[in-house]
């Protein structure tokens, strides 16, 4: 087993998940980039939603293990903000979206403290971050996808993470939000915070991510966007089902040679 960086925000050592004796991820083994908009990048089913449960320990790992910045992640959780599916979620939960946000600050008080003004703080200011504070005292249900979206992301912003896990944050938001996002994680990676993110849309990787991983089970190819995302290594990722694709990946190297 290679060697990994003590100092990689997300080590990622020799990781196998499986379903029912079957591997839904086989081997997985990475450095994430500090201070990064990481994206990672496969067809449905390829395993992305699962590495980063599985990083989080929210599924069983088979063999491997995952470290954060050097130390299991089990002593490091306080330094890993996460951002899950907007499907995965009870909207209809009785709780405000100012509720929501403040869990994020949670994490660092401990079970004897309690949340204090420099919590709400926090709070309001992640909420203004992403353009929702007007929305604080509603009901989250009643808020549309797009600010449902930005609610999650604001928790996390709450948390003062130094690495965030992303699982499809663009997934059916308006063009508003998606760029609301975009900006948030520049401003993450501004501050030398990391951001891996679980994206489905090729067009728009190569502007929106400094590193990607292209997984389909196992990882095809990693690292910068510009030498990741070839026509080559597309093909071995989506396999049979590249056929609109390929027009994609050969406008993406078209824009990275421009």
């Amino acid at each position: 087993m290679r060697e990994h960086s003590k100092s990689s925000p997300l080590g990622i050592h020799a990781l196998t998940v499986a379903y029912h004796r079957k591997p839904v991820l086989w081997d997985i083994d990475l450095d994430i980039p500090a201070g990064s908009i990481v994206g990672i990048i496969g067809p449905n089913g390829a395993g992305k939603s699962t590495l980063l449960k599985a990083c989080l320990g929210l599924v069983p790992a088979a063999s491997g293990r995952v470290t954060v910045f050097g130390k299991p992640y089990e002593t490091q959780r306080a330094l890993v903000g996460y951002v899950p599916q907007r499907e995965s979620v009870d909207w209809d939960f009785p709780v405000s979206v100012f509720d929501v946000v403040m869990m994020g600050t949670y994490g660092r008080l401990g079970w004897l403290r309690r949340a204090g003004s420099a919590e709400r703080e926090r709070a309001h200011a992640a909420l203004e971050s992403v353009g929702i504070s007007e929305y604080a005292h509603r009901q989250i249900g009643q808020l549309s996808g797009g600010q449902q979206q930005r609610v999650f992301l604001a928790r996390a912003l709450a948390q003062e993470a130094r690495l965030y896990l992303m699982d499809e944050p663009f997934a059916s938001v308006d063009a508003a939000t998606e760029q609301a996002i975009v900006g948030v994680l520049r401003k993450m990676r501004g501050e030398g915070r990391t951001a891996l993110v679980v994206h489905h849309d090729l067009e728009s990787a190569s502007a929106y991510f400094d590193w990607v991983v292209l997984l389909n089970t196992r990882v095809i190819a990693a690292g910068p966007t510009h030498e990741v995302m070839t026509h080559a290594h597309l093909r071995e990722t989506y396999g049979g089902r590249l056929t609109l694709l390929d027009e994609a990946g050969e406008r993406l190297q078209g824009a990275q040679r421009g």
